[in-house]
């Protein structure tokens, strides 16, 4: 996978370790880590959506700010302030308002995952993107490896000093990254030509822009299919990141050290998967895999569910499943969700798919942190239900797909 890279996809999966190998250490432990400094559930929920609803607004600036200021300019400044800020906040964090305040920092992340996007895929041959996207999950679970020095860290330290250490080694290694990577990447065409057509900011005429990209999306049903499963897909995601960690903490009554292995679990069953599935994987029966990628999930909840707490072998079960699932859901899916995005008005286009994700996604916190006051495992019979969903629409796309793949999205 890493040999079929090249330009700026090499400089952008090249130092992406110093950042996932972080994120994947403190994410475990985040919601914890809130809960001992005296948050409540539906708090941790409020804080999530948020984040999110904020989301909303960074969406819909990201696509002109991607455009203005040129990718890669527009990725290290707002990687500045969303992830450097907000590591800083969370390290130090005392109350409620820390994080309240680094949510607000932290949502300007959608101008730089735009920025990225772009960078990564732009100068990209269409039929390479699922092994770009292959290697990205290639290097996110293998930074899974190591989630279990975090647990060595709670074991030592206790858990919040050691949720602060990690925040610590967190802001080092990703300003370090943002620096690196600025100076092994270049400035796409499409990029220096968009810097010259938006030296100005003309509101009407961005707004006409995602007018006619919310057109397009409402004319193309098959495209409509495709961000409908990535929508639900990201749905799951929110809700699993932000309430699994205390399941497997208060409902399941696993030792605080001990969940940092899960990730770990995670990462070795999907290594071993990609070796096995990836170089296998038939181009022509992506559709039928990512069904089968889709149902994977929904039995892995469902057996998280039913486990009673105390039980440790159904949970691994669990966690091996979901592990197979996503690997062959995820990098199908979003080399489908790319491959429908004109090049020449990506960034328009993905800000405005980062919009209808958000106004989908951001209730899921307080839904979730209702929903979890109620019952802990409602929030995981809901993704239950968006996997479900997702098969049905994937069904209904894979009628379609003869004529899904000609389509895309432009402004």
């Amino acid at each position: 996978m890493f040999q079929k890279l090249r330009g700026n996809a090499r400089g952008c999966l090249i130092y992406e370790p110093m950042f996932i190998l972080p994120y994947s250490l403190y994410l475990t432990y985040a919601p914890v880590y809130m809960l001992e400094l005296g948050l409540t559930e539906t708090q941790i929920g409020l804080v999530t959506s948020l984040g999110l609803v904020l989301q909303i607004f960074t969406s819909l600036i990201s696509g002109y700010l991607t455009d203005r200021m040129g990718r890669r300019w527009a990725l290290i400044v707002f990687d500045f302030v969303s992830w450097s800020a907000a590591t800083l906040l969370w390290m130090t964090a005392q109350n409620f308002w820390f994080f309240f305040a680094a949510a607000i920092v932290n949502s300007f992340q959608k101008v730089p995952n735009t920025a990225w996007y772009c960078l990564l895929v732009e100068d990209s041959d269409p039929r390479e993107r699922s092994y770009i996207f292959s290697a990205l999950q290639f290097t996110s679970i293998a930074s899974g490896l190591f989630a279990p020095l975090g647990g060595l860290l709670v074991s030592h330290y206790t858990l919040v000093p050691a949720e602060r250490i990690m925040y610590g080694l967190a802001f080092v290694s990703m300003t370090s990254m943002f620096i690196l990577r600025h100076f092994a990447t270049y400035e796409t065409e499409i990029g220096l030509r968009k810097m010259k057509e938006n030296d100005s900011l003309d509101w009407r005429k961005l707004l006409r822009e995602y007018a006619a990209v919310c057109k397009a999306i409402a004319a193309n049903r098959p495209l409509q299919l495709v961000f409908g499963i990535y929508v639900l897909y990201q749905f799951q995601l929110t809700m699993k990141n932000t309430y699994l960690s205390i399941y497997l903490v208060q409902w399941l009554h696993f030792e605080d050290d001990f969940i940092a292995w899960f990730p770990a679990v995670t990462s070795v069953a999907t290594l071993l998967l990609m070796l096995i599935y990836i170089p296998k994987m038939k181009r022509d029966r992506v559709n039928r895999s990512m069904m089968a990628g889709l149902l994977i999930c929904t039995a892995s909840f469902v057996i998280q569910v039913l486990t009673p707490p105390g039980q440790v072998a159904p949970i691994l079960l669990s966690t091996l499943l979901a592990a197979a699932g996503g690997i062959i859901v995820y990098p199908n899916l979003e080399a489908a969700v790319q491959n429908a995005i004109d090049d020449e008005n990506r960034a328009g286009v993905f800000s405005i798919l980062s919009v209808i994700i958000l106004v989908f996604v951001s209730p899921a916190g307080i839904v979730g942190g209702w929903a979890y006051s109620l019952d802990p495992r409602l929030p995981f019979l809901l993704v239950v239900a968006a996997f479900l969903l997702s098969c049905l629409l994937m069904l209904i796309y894979m009628k379609n797909s003869g004529t899904a793949s000609s389509h895309h999205v432009s402004g």
